[in-house]
């Protein structure tokens, strides 16, 4: 291991890359409306802004992983940060409107790829240190999300003269410098050898690509549930809110529904070398999940608000956890394999089982049964969990 200087540059350096997993993405919601406005956008192709990429998390993973596997987790994640950044700031060439979108798919399919690729990075750069490097880069991940949802509108857009394309560009070129620090890390630290030489020396594959597949989807269906459970409590909570007659109280408590998962990222940086690769913290977090999904659904005005900041907290931990675990069960290609199903089945659920909700809510005109998938998908992570082997094979 290089001298502490060096390990924390790489620190540095997985935190920014874990910043541009979410930050483009979600710098849409807040300039949606100059957006619509000026390319007359209808609500649906608004929202697509944001679908778009989380469906392509699911649909580029194991393409992604491909081109890990030819090019090495490194250059991959390269490339596709500086696909990445043209691709966010090209969205400002529009209209006409495909060129938005079609920019939006190729956004949404640098982070599939960016995704897989971290994990396998921390295995390589911070072998003795999975649990601080996943949280490291999972910190900056979260940090993304506020920082694009919460400071566009405020801070970025008044100093760019209300110009949303300014701010799309302003948002995505600095990816660019993330590459460049990226490939800037030694290549004996990262283990970008010759394409394959990490398979034929030695790739822990498990059972090979079937393996990785089994063991892959159940680890998806674990983040699945975390992933369900957080965007489908964001979208529903108003709804189930104002079924309770508290519909007053949603600003705050969408404040501090989200505002736990920064907390839980940060106490993963300060105790999660203590949690990660153990059973018991996989399974008592994909049981909290469920008990504050059944709490939100069920319990009084009070139980409720105690669920939902509950929730908030074990989704975060579910989702480090688990990205945790894929440099622990797997290295190099089969890593980014065991990865990249993951993040196919889990951001797959994630969108799917919050859709199952809204219809059921809909059919059945109660809102607090949108949280019945997302309750029964948590309690198939809890058995899931309870029989998952989390070490090497």
């Amino acid at each position: 291991m290089a001298g502490t200087p060096h390990r924390l540059g790489v620190l540095a350096v997985l935190w920014l890359a874990g910043l541009y997993l979410r930050l483009p993405m979600l710098v849409a919601p807040p300039l949606a409306p100059l957006i619509g406005a000026e390319l007359d956008l209808n609500q649906s192709q608004i929202g697509a802004l944001t679908t778009i990429p989380v469906l392509m998390l699911a649909l580029g993973a194991l393409p992604g992983s491909f081109f890990i596997a030819r090019l090495g987790p490194r250059l991959a994640l390269v490339l596709a940060l500086v696909l990445l950044a043209l691709a966010s700031a090209g969205r400002g060439l529009a209209p006409p409107p495909m060129v938005l979108f079609a920019c939006t798919v190729l956004l949404g399919f640098a982070v599939a790829v960016m995704q897989p690729a971290l994990p396998v990075l921390v295995g390589q750069w911070l072998p003795g240190s999975l649990a601080l490097g996943s949280a490291v880069y999972m910190n900056g991940m979260l940090m993304g999300e506020f920082i694009g949802a919460g400071l566009t509108l405020p801070v970025v857009l008044p100093l760019l003269g209300g110009d949303w394309r300014a701010a799309l560009v302003a948002w995505s070129l600095p990816a660019v410098l993330v590459a460049v620090l990226v490939g800037a890390i030694s290549r004996s630290r990262s283990g970008d050898r010759s394409h394959g030489e990490a398979s034929r020396s030695g790739d822990r594959s498990y059972g090979g690509a079937h393996g990785s597949h089994i063991r892959g989807w159940g680890l998806g269906i674990m983040l699945g549930a975390a992933s369900a459970g957080f965007f489908g409590t964001n979208a529903y909570m108003g709804s189930v809110l104002a079924e309770m007659g508290q519909v007053e109280r949603l600003p705050q408590a969408l404040f501090w529904f989200n505002a736990t998962q920064v907390a839980g990222s940060l106490l993963m940086l300060a105790v999660g070398r203590h949690l990660v690769g153990r059973r018991w913290p996989v399974i008592g977090s994909a049981f909290g999940v469920l008990l504050g999904l059944v709490g939100f659904g069920l319990g009084s005005e009070a139980v409720a608000l105690a669920a939902v900041l509950a929730l908030g907290l074990f989704t975060c931990l579910q989702l480090i956890l688990m990205v945790s675990l894929v440099p622990q069960m797997a290295t190099g290609n089969a890593a980014a394999r065991l990865a990249a199903v993951m993040f196919t089945a889990g951001y797959l659920l994630g969108f799917l089982v919050p859709q199952a909700g809204g219809l059921l809510a809909d059919v059945t005109g109660s809102a607090r049964m949108a949280l019945l998938p997302m309750t029964l998908l948590a309690g198939l992570a809890v058995l899931v969990a309870v029989r998952t082997r989390f070490g090497p094979g």
